[in-house]
């Protein structure tokens, strides 16, 4: 399988984690699409959301199918608001581009929560930095991997 930056990380950190991949034909597809693909439980599946207040950054991991709510989320890391950051600034910022955007081996390690409903579970999925390419992990090892806090970001 492909190794992308963020299984190089896993690997050298000794973390435990299961690849997945699905066949795509080179274009963007939701993350409905994912877990279709992959036969997942869309509960256990969850976004990466990388936004911004003036200079300052954060990444977000929610449910992909939920939405987040960026009020609440504003509120929680004590920022007057949040803005996502535009999908075309997206590759030059992370390294990954849309739909492939991983919390793990980004350009530069922003600061970084997970919605506290991942540690209702024992893995979850996440991108693994590239389109097609899922990643199976337990939420404390990604948590404490890329340093990550659990807070409610999602109604």
């Amino acid at each position: 399988m492909l190794k992308t930056n963020a299984i190089r990380i896993l690997e050298q950190h000794k973390i435990k984690y299961e690849e997945l991949n699905y066949e795509r034909d080179g274009k963007f597809i939701s993350g409905l699409e994912t877990i279709q693909k992959l036969n997942l439980d869309p509960t256990k599946v969850f976004k990466t959301i990388v936004c911004h207040n003036q200079n300052k950054y954060f990444v977000l991991l929610v449910p992909v199918m939920l939405e987040i709510n960026l009020k609440k989320a504003a509120k929680s890391l004590e920022q007057k608001s949040l803005e996502l950051v535009a999908t075309k600034d997206l590759l030059n910022l992370t390294g990954y581009e849309r739909g492939g955007c991983s919390p793990i081996g980004m350009k530069k390690q922003w600061p970084t929560y997970i919605d506290v409903s991942a540690k209702l579970y024992d893995y979850i999925y996440i991108s693994a930095g590239k389109l097609g390419y899922q990643i199976k992990l337990n939420p404390n090892d990604l948590a404490s991997l890329v340093k990550a806090k659990f807070i409610d970001l999602v109604d």
